[in-house]
């Protein structure tokens, strides 16, 4: 379905009925990534998934796409299909938007899947390695995205996937030069929302990877000790739903079926 909004396109899915689920893709995804997951739950939810700004067949909308500005977006999807309240499952870049959602929009959410993602910024070493990340890929944006992709996956993976890399790399291979840039821009000045995660008083969970390569997992252990949010680890690294598919499928199932 395509929705018009500040003069640009939004790509967004819809399948199942039942209470709302929002499915949020990560950085250089889109709402293909979920093509093996909503199957699997639009038979008990209405799931929605979003090509965020400058990604999939989303267009761009400045320089940066800040957190708020992706948010925003949701947003006007819900209002599209008359949604007043919703989960929300947001990998990696998602997660990010989905906790600026609940930060703008909190009557929205209705309960909260970070899905190998972090309510903490980026730390100092983070933010350079985006800058160094934007000059390298305005030389060379395909190596770029190839490489990053294949980052992702806990290093044991690597071979035991590579079907699946080569897949995403793919997908992510159509990401333009300036949704590439706009949200790594957008994801470098992300604000801390820790205190967002904490004060939710609605159902929250993290799911992490023990081998995450780009967001340690001790990280999120702290996290979810600090701001009294459930944890669920998983051997793998940062694509948690291809590395750990099955076993991440049933615990988000056992997650949604208590609310």
């Amino acid at each position: 379905m395509i929705l018009t909004y500040k003069g640009i396109k939004i790509n967004y899915n819809v399948a199942g009925r039942g209470h709302p689920v929002v499915f949020l893709h990560g950085f250089l995804e889109n709402s293909m990534m979920w093509k093996e997951t909503i199957p699997f739950f639009s038979k008990q939810y209405r799931c929605i998934s979003i090509d965020l700004l400058g990604h999939g067949d989303t267009e761009c909308l400045g320089y940066i796409h800040t957190m708020e500005d992706m948010a925003q977006v949701v947003k006007a999807v819900l209002e599209d299909l008359e949604i007043t309240k919703a989960m929300l499952v947001g990998h990696s870049m998602g997660g990010y938007v989905a906790l600026a959602l609940l930060d703008l929009f909190q009557d929205l959410v209705s309960g909260l899947t970070l899905l190998n993602s972090t309510s903490f910024p980026d730390s100092e070493e983070r933010k350079r390695n985006r800058t160094r990340a934007i000059d390298i890929v305005k030389q060379n944006p395909n190596a770029y995205t190839s490489m990053a992709i294949a980052n992702l996956f806990a290093e044991k993976n690597r071979l035991k996937f590579s079907k699946e890399i080569e897949a995403i790399k793919k997908e992510a291979s159509k990401t333009s030069l300036q949704g590439i840039i706009s949200a790594l821009e957008g994801m470098k000045i992300r604000k801390d929302r820790t205190s967002i995660l904490s004060s939710f008083k609605g159902p929250k969970i993290i799911f992490s990877g023990k081998e995450d390569p780009v967001l340690a997992h001790a990280q999120n252990v702290l996290e979810a000790e600090q701001y009294k949010t459930p944890l669920t680890s998983f051997d793998g690294g940062h694509m948690t739903y291809v590395e750990n598919k099955e076993e991440f499928l049933l615990a988000l199932q056992n997650f949604l079926s208590k609310y």
